[in-house]
């Protein structure tokens, strides 16, 4: 139907054009599918960020299960992945995701989306002031805006270029899968920053870098074995 199409492209769909189509198949493994879950399972298997957002979803009561809520996909575009919350399904997308320390980053950040799914009953698709607070709080926690990202997209640093990254990145992030103008996602952004820059949760700090993460992870199971012994 017209209508449902017309739905779709409204919530993103256009640029996961496997998601568009719920009778749609997936291809059986091919190569670039083959090393997208070689690579996410190093990812789940080893990264401090990915590890302790499992831990926090699981302790929140949404644990994560690879085989259900991951697919590698092709995607439109330069799109690297998305948070797909009519099924809490994360894609990753196969044909952009090219190095172990992209996906990294992409699993991470869509591992936020999905946190905030968990604990804040986000409206994705009705109030687009949600979308930019999870968008912001994804730029900010996942590593998108470290040092070491920014200058290798020869962006370098000034006065608060941390929070300038972020607000490009959210940006990009809501224009890429929201039917909207340039000036109303501005508009979201600038209304929900201040606050959703300052929620590091589940972290408690933003982690800039690995060790950062680790650091987090480290104090987020303590935190989490504290408050089993209360």
């Amino acid at each position: 139907m017209e209508e449902d199409r017309s739905a779709d492209a409204g919530r993103g769909y256009p640029v996961f054009p496997e998601r568009q189509s719920w009778e749609n198949k997936r291809e059986a493994h091919s190569p670039a599918m083959s090393r997208c879950h070689k690579m996410l399972d190093f990812t789940l298997e080893t990264s401090p960020y990915a590890k302790l957002l499992l831990d926090a979803m699981k302790q929140s009561g949404c644990a994560v299960s690879k085989d259900r809520h991951f697919a590698c996909e092709d995607c439109q575009g330069s799109v690297s992945g998305g948070f797909d919350a009519e099924t809490s399904e994360i894609v990753l997308c196969q044909n952009n995701i090219h190095s172990q320390a992209h996906m990294n980053r992409v699993v991470t950040h869509e591992l936020i989306h999905a946190f905030d799914h968990c604990r804040a009953h986000v409206d994705w698709f009705n109030n687009v002031r949600h979308l930019a607070c999870s968008e912001i709080r994804a730029a900010n926690l996942s590593g998108d805006c470290s040092i070491g990202n920014e200058i290798s997209r020869f962006n370098f640093g000034f006065k608060q270029h941390h929070q300038a990254c972020i607000r490009d990145r959210a940006l990009r992030s809501i224009l890429a899968v929201r039917n909207i103008s340039l000036e109303a996602a501005e508009q979201a952004v600038d209304e929900v920053f201040t606050s959703c820059f300052k929620d590091h949760e589940p972290f408690g700090r933003i982690p800039h870098c690995k060790n950062d993460a680790d650091m987090a992870y480290r104090d987020f199971k303590k935190r989490s074995r504290y408050s089993s012994d209360i």
